[in-house]
């Protein structure tokens, strides 16, 4: 071959060579820019997901303290999570039958399971059981002690929800869920304050994706939760509580109860009571025994779940928040401010009521609750007769066009923006879709629906010089170290109604509470403004009118009237008039148990006493005391305080001691009353009697069997000739000793309001 010939083979050779290498490194560059530019983080994210275990590591949940920020009322507390390591396990036949014998004794759990488990030599982390308490981790610990296990089980730690004080404000604190996340109320409410951030436990794994012994692990750790602390006071909740249990006892209540106690000057809830309720320890548990008997009647199947699922929403549900209701005649007072602030009535303007009104264009006339009328009577007077009417006669004259604007600026056409999760919006007529008929039976709180929260917070607004509040069970919230990180908003929403409107109706609401149809309410020595409300059902009646008519009974009211510091409304949904005496007015259903709370919790929230020169006089006196004395001393000192005395037991020697006194020291004893001493060696069984059923007795009467019975009372609300007894402080059939003092709460005119008649 030519040599010419031979060198341009070989130069052509060298160019494709060069082009080969060229197009070859090129693709090798061009691929690299590829796999580590442009996907370079998303092949790092997942070559980190091949080779590292990342599990959860749960924050502790913030606190939720009372309004004291020393009662806890919601914490978290520590449990762990049982892991196996089956790595350290697979190669001991011996240890593993050990470990699923004894962990399967300990955790309640199946041991051949277990057994196979601790086989999987691949896994240094298996979870067996979450949430064990501290009696159960000594029991491991011990058992890994006994047995010399270093590796193959772990203890990792996590966090569990307790509520101490059981069912006291369960539906405001809500509950949370097996992940520790919120379910209802204010844990579901504050998710995000409470919950922290969870931390993350990262383990390494070797090439063939088995997980490497804990020493190349790396613990990012969690950052706990915030805590609250509520304006809710755990004294007034509990009052709240105990006195509306006995409200729907004694008055046979069907469907449930509401008790909401607010300072009117900041919006803050003291208390927020409702029923039914249930225990946050154990939410799942159906704890209202008429919503179990319902349930348990239906036979296994898709019924009774479906029922049961029915049962539990009910008892979670914040009734003060979440459901609507008919105000009733406690919207008068509202009605009342927007007449006075708008000139169209005055305080001595007059009105006569016939009984009835009769509409153009409406078949059947709008009753007064007292059939024959009352007559003319100023509007002091109406408020206090709580006179259909006369609010009628109002609304006419304030138009639908002020009278919506007042029923916006007072709330009732908005949520109250409470923070609590489910708030329900009212139900009422547009300005636009409103006639005349309509006007006039919202005037006396019919035929529209509102929240108990939205009533409280407009009664507030009367009651504070007319400003709307923003109601709030949170004062504050919290860090670990106690900084606040936000407080509660208190300034007011608007001016509602002027200071001089306020002070007029606030005033005419004393009276009514002293002296007009809100006297179930009355609370001695305490200057307490009341309006009851009394209203139809007319929706559930109207889906079968067969039925009888079904009422809500509530009282609203604050004290005290001169200086108004904490707003009060009770409400019972269908107490059962046939079942409790043919009670079923406001004034004397709710009356009685709004005075017994007013009575218990004004001088725990610090209001001063102001007895007139009556009250005072009809006093009860502090039991003195006169243990320890013989029976001839203790005689003598209670007669220089006018006390009577009883002896059970040995009464022959006058130099006897007496070891135990009814009523005990300090406790109250009526003026001129008796105290029964008892000495050595007394019958226990001489010495009890059983407490009758004061209800429905006056005071002649209720005093007159107390007295044979060996018993005492005291007494709260009205005296008046006709009160009667609503309310008694210890059950009937009850034992207790000789000389004890019954608490019982008097009511007057308790048919009042009993029917607003809308036919």
């Amino acid at each position: 071959m030519a040599k010419g010939s031979a060198e341009k083979i070989r130069k052509k050779a060298m160019g494709l060579t060069v082009a080969l290498v060229l197009v070859g490194f090129g693709a090798a560059a061009a691929s690299l820019f590829h796999w580590q530019v442009v996907r370079g983080e998303e092949l790092s994210v997942k070559a980190m997901e091949q080779s590292l275990r990342s599990t959860t590591l749960p924050a502790m949940r913030g606190t939720i303290y009372d309004a004291t920020g020393t009662k806890v009322l919601a914490q978290s507390a520590s449990v762990w999570t049982v892991v196996l390591e089956p790595a350290y396990l697979a190669e001991e036949e011996g240890l593993r039958r050990t470990v699923a014998s004894g962990l399967s004794e300990i955790l309640g759990l199946d041991e051949a399971e277990l057994y196979e488990k601790t086989g999987d030599r691949s896994s240094y982390y298996t979870v067996i059981k979450r949430k064990i308490e501290s009696d159960v981790r000594d029991r491991i610990n011990d058992f890994k002690l006994e047995h010399n296990i270093d590796n193959g089980i772990r203890l990792i730690d996590d966090y569990k929800r307790y509520y101490p004080y059981g069912s006291v404000a369960s539906n405001v604190l809500g509950f949370t869920g097996a992940d520790n996340q919120g379910l209802d109320g204010l844990e579901l409410y504050y998710e995000s304050e409470l919950s922290g951030s969870a931390g993350r436990l990262v383990a390494a794994k070797n090439g063939f994706g088995t997980d490497m012994p804990f020493e190349y692990e790396q613990v990012i750790e969690a950052e706990n939760g915030y805590d609250l602390v509520l304006t809710i006071d755990t004294t007034v909740q509990s009052v709240l509580e105990k006195y509306l249990a006995e409200g729907i006892e004694r008055f046979k209540v069907k469907s449930g109860a509401v008790a909401v106690m607010m300072d009117v000057d900041t919006g803050g809830i003291l208390g927020l009571a409702t029923r039914p309720n249930y225990d946050p320890n154990d939410p799942f548990t159906i704890r209202d025994q008429n919503l179990l008997k319902e349930v348990e009647a239906l036979p296994e199947g898709e019924a009774r779940d479906e029922a049961e699922s029915v049962a539990l929403a009910t008892q979670w549900r914040n009734k003060g928040v979440s459901d609507t209701y008919y105000p009733g005649s406690v919207y008068k007072m509202c009605v009342g401010s927007m007449g006075l602030e708008e000139g169209v009535i005055k305080e001595d303007s007059q009105f006569t009521c016939s009984g009835q009104v009769k509409l153009e264009g409406v078949d059947d006339p709008i009753h007064c609750w007292k059939r024959e009328g009352h007559g003319t009577t100023t509007f002091r007077e109406g408020l206090c007769n709580s006179c259909n009417p006369w609010f009628m006669h109002i609304g006419s004259e304030l138009r639908i066009d002020r009278f919506c604007k007042y029923r916006e600026s007072f709330g009732f056409t908005e949520k109250t923006g409470i923070d609590l999760p489910g708030e329900a919006r009212s139900i009422y007529h547009p300005e636009g879709e409103m006639g005349l008929p309509d006007l006039m039976v919202e005037s006396f709180g019919q035929n529209f629906s509102i929240t108990p929260i939205q009533m409280i917070t407009a009664c507030a607004a009367v009651a504070n010089g007319g400003h709307l509040v923003r109601p709030h069970v949170v004062g504050r919230i919290v860090d670990g170290d106690g900084n606040i990180i936000k407080n509660a908003d208190t300034s007011y929403r608007r001016q509602v109604i002027s200071e001089e409107t306020s002070r007029t109706i606030s005033d005419i609401l004393r009276q009514n509470a002293m002296a007009g149809t809100a006297r179930g309410g009355y609370v001695s020595g305490y200057r307490v403004c009341g309006k009851t409300g009394t209203s139809e059902k007319v929706a559930k009646h109207n889906e079968d009118p067969t039925k009888p008519m079904e009422y809500i009974a509530s009282y609203c009211g604050f004290a005290p009237a001169e200086d108004p510091k904490y707003a009060l409304l009770v409400f019972f949904d269908e107490p059962d008039g046939e079942a409790n005496g043919n009670l079923t007015g406001g004034n004397a259903v709710a009356g009685p148990i709004f005075s017994a709370i007013m009575q218990e919790l004004l001088p725990y929230l610090g209001v001063e006493v102001q007895y007139t020169e009556d009250e005072y006089s009809q006093l009860d006196m502090v039991s003195p005391s006169v243990v320890g004395l013989t029976i001839g001393e203790a005689q003598e000192k209670l007669r220089e305080l006018g006390l009577y005395y009883d002896v059970v037991g040995d009464e022959s020697d006058w130099d006897n001691k007496v070891v135990e006194q009814i009523p005990e020291s300090g406790t109250t004893v009526p003026k001129k009353g008796k105290v029964v001493l008892y000495t050595s060696g007394y019958d226990l069984n001489e010495a009890m009697v059983e407490v009758p059923d004061f209800f429905g007795y006056d005071l002649v009467n209720a005093s007159y069997l107390a007295a044979v019975n060996g018993l005492q009372i005291s007494v709260n609300g009205v005296r008046d000739e006709g009160s009667q007894v609503t309310l008694q402080g210890v059950p009937a059939g009850d034992k207790v000793k000789q000389g004890t003092v019954i608490t019982l709460t008097f009511a007057s005119e308790v048919n009042t309001e009993t029917y607003v008649h809308l036919d």
